[in-house]
């Protein structure tokens, strides 16, 4: 990769940098692709990060800011202007400096997931979606699900007031949606997301009652240790098509989550 003085940059910021996996996803895609990019690591601690993700964007070569742990649900009150799926998530991933010189934000962990969905020929518009799990995961697929035109979506998760609350964000953003929430009876559903660890293992107890599901429900695993977990092997043997997030994201992936303008040349925004 060639590095020169047009090169533009994609801050990903978060602490500690170890486990970042974005600049071996995204570097040899815009070496492949012939873009003029690059994603650099920056390790930012919380007591830092609300100057530090100003002063970055005061650089002229930065086109934008993916941003990962700790600093998920701060960045959003650091913002000019959020979309609605950060704002029923809750959290934000990706930052932009628009035209007007604001800080915009926006968030794509729930994006992969759908377009996966959709990938497999599934249309969510006008269907009825159940997401058990409504942690950070679970909140921006929701998040994702409803931009996509849903009629209905079931919340469930142990923790009621974290569920209670994203639900209220679904029907503050999306009022024509209908939002359910206290129960994760599958039936009825045309889509089923596990968002939880439940069912990743033999032995362990299901996220659902997997006789509740008919056989043309959509069943999907957030949980990405396995291909084929305990509980898309339970939805299977009741003959419902089964996918898991790995599954979902090997095709693609790579520009869900850029900034607006280096992904323009991604296989995303061609699809």
């Amino acid at each position: 990769m060639n590095i020169d003085g047009n090169t533009e940059l994609i801050a990903h910021i978060g602490y500690p940098t170890h486990s970042f996996k974005s600049p071996l996803i995204y570097n040899p895609y815009f070496e492949k692709e012939g873009i003029n990019a690059l994603v650099v690591p920056m390790g930012c601690q919380a007591v830092h990060y609300p100057v530090f993700l100003r002063s970055v964007f005061q650089l002229t070569n930065i086109r934008g800011a993916l941003i990962t742990m700790p600093h998920k649900v701060t960045t959003v009150g650091l913002l000019d202007e959020v979309t609605p799926t950060v704002k029923v998530a809750g959290a934000c991933n990706a930052v932009k400096l628009d035209a007007r010189g604001r800080l915009v934000g926006d968030m794509f962990d729930g994006t992969g997931f759908v377009r996966g969905v959709q990938r497999k020929g599934f249309d969510l518009t006008g269907k009825r979606a159940m997401v058990v799990g409504t942690g950070g995961v679970g909140s921006a697929i929701a998040a994702s699900l409803a931009a996509e035109k849903i009629s209905a979506i079931s919340l469930f998760d142990v923790n009621t007031s974290a569920c209670e609350a994203l639900a209220q964000r679904l029907v503050n953003e999306y009022p024509h949606i209908q939002v359910n929430t206290g129960s994760n009876d599958p039936d009825g559903h045309d889509l089923v997301v596990n968002a939880t660890p439940m069912g990743m293992n033999d032995g362990d107890p299901m996220p659902i009652d997997v006789s509740r599901l008919a056989p043309e429900t959509f069943v999907g695993e957030v949980v990405m240790r396995t291909e084929m977990t305990a509980f898309l092997q339970a939805a299977q043997s009741r003959r419902s098509r089964s996918f898991s997030r790995s599954t979902l994201c090997q095709r693609g992936c790579a520009g869900s989550r850029l900034p607006h303008r280096v992904r323009s040349a991604s296989p995303e925004s061609s699809s």
